[in-house]
């Protein structure tokens, strides 16, 4: 509206000119045309202006949800956050600078790790975010500083009521704009809708909250004008899946792995990518729109936190991650009570990308062999899904089912006998040896 009225009034002042320089006057002819070009450039200036003032595209549209044992199977809480950034390259890091020893998710160029944008701890303790984009705005200097405020809490936090704590004595001095999921190792499960000087707890365990014991957050929130944010497809498409496998007592950490995450469904256009047709070879061009789905070009992770049931070994906590474009990685588990030798698939020193991530990429400038223009917005669907069976997502699922065989049954033997940080070391090697070698048959990389 801003942009429509200023360029109108321009508009007139710029006729209006033309008019008057047409008298024959050669003195007003000539500081006529002159003020045409002056207001020429100062009207082109303030379109220019108004129209980048106008741009409010979210740079962080994650997907997130926070699960509690009610709405779970196995009584267990779960953690999720698919996340989007315009930092392709993450990774995984273990800390032990706080009082908890943890594993978070950085950015590879992050050397130092002072930013988590999700991490779990030896307490049972596991966070993420979602950037809110219609919370109050920020009331200091201090901005994004998300990924500082989890690295601090997994630190120090325990419960979701030290986490409550360590908001108390930030409160005008936290510069975020953010939804916080939060589980810990008591059944605690809650989203707290922050910004700096306040926040909302919605608790998951809460039935007045959450009838069915999971709440749902992409780039809004509950306690602002809800018509302000962004992520309202995504919203929906992830409550349609999660009623769904609620009903039918499916909502497991493998459904979110395997399921949710890489879902292509469109909840307001009905279209779903996963469906044929399909044209005959990935090396056809099957280009569809790629916007506001699940998975979209700037997706560069998953995490899903696998906790534990009140009363179980917090050792048990398992986290997992898909690292770069979830549609072209596969989930891996990790834990902290095995210490600090993480997988090497998953880990980088310094500001050095993971394997595991640069194996995804490459793989998704298949999906996007397009990068001028707008050509990022649309997903070649045939090097996905294709007839014979060569798409991508019809080769990585059964790469990834090597991994569940691997985990699931040590967590079964685990849960009747104890966690081994051996046997997790063990599948550690298993992981480093089967991952690049499948990607080399399936894709030939060397």
């Amino acid at each position: 509206m801003l942009l429509n009225k200023n360029s109108a009034c321009i508009e007139r002042i710029i006729s209006v000119s033309y008019v008057l320089s047409s008298v024959d006057n050669n003195e007003g002819l000539v500081l006529m045309t002159q003020c045409k070009h002056i207001l020429t450039m100062v009207f082109h200036l303030l379109l220019i202006l108004l129209t980048v003032l106008a741009i409010n595209t979210p740079n962080y549209s994650c997907t997130t949800a926070v699960i509690s044992g009610r709405a779970t199977p196995d009584g267990r809480p779960i953690l999720w956050k698919h996340r989007d950034s315009s930092t392709f390259q993450n990774k995984l890091r273990y800390f032990d600078d706080g009082i908890y020893p943890y594993i978070g998710l950085i950015n590879a160029n992050d050397s130092t790790g002072a930013e988590i944008w999700a991490g779990t701890n030896s307490a049972g303790f596991s966070i993420m975010n979602s950037a809110s984009y219609n919370l109050k705005k920020n009331e200091t200097e201090l901005a994004d500083q998300e990924g500082k405020i989890m690295n601090m809490a997994l630190q120090q936090c325990k419960t979701i009521r030290d986490f409550e704590a360590l908001l108390d004595s930030s409160s005008h001095k936290r510069g975020v704009e953010a939804n916080f999921g939060v589980i810990d190792a008591f059944g605690g499960a809650a989203y707290y809708e922050t910004d700096d000087s306040s926040y909302a707890k919605f608790d998951a365990n809460d039935p007045a909250t959450s009838p069915f014991g999971y709440l749902i957050r992409t780039n809004f929130s509950f306690t602002r004008n809800i018509d302000e944010g962004y992520g309202y497809i995504r919203y929906q498409t992830t409550e349609t899946l999660f009623y769904q496998a609620y009903a039918e007592k499916k909502l497991t950490h493998e459904f979110i792995l395997r399921i949710a995450d890489r879902n292509l469904y469109h909840s307001l256009t009905g279209t779903d990518l996963r469906k044929p047709p399909y044209v005959l070879s990935s090396n056809e061009n099957d280009f569809t729109y790629f916007e506001d789905f699940i998975n979209r070009y700037t997706s560069v992770s998953t995490i899903v936190v696998h906790g534990v049931a009140p009363g179980e070994s917090v050792d048990l906590n398992t986290f997992w991650t898909i690292l770069g474009f979830p549609l072209t990685s596969i989930a891996v588990p990790v834990w902290v009570a095995a210490g600090n030798e993480l997988p090497t698939e998953l880990i980088a020193p310094d500001s050095k990308p993971a394997p595991l991530c640069r194996k995804s990429l490459r793989l998704k400038l298949r999906c996007f062999p397009i990068s001028r223009g707008s050509g990022t917005s649309y997903i070649n669907r045939a090097v996905l899904f294709n007839q014979i069976g060569t798409g991508i997502q019809q080769i990585l699922p059964e790469i990834e089912k090597g991994i569940f065989k691997i985990v699931n049954p040590k967590l079964i033997e685990w849960r009747l006998n104890g966690f081994k940080k051996t046997d997790a070391l063990k599948m550690y090697k298993q992981f480093d040896e089967y991952i690049p070698r499948s990607f080399n048959r399936e894709f030939g990389f060397k």
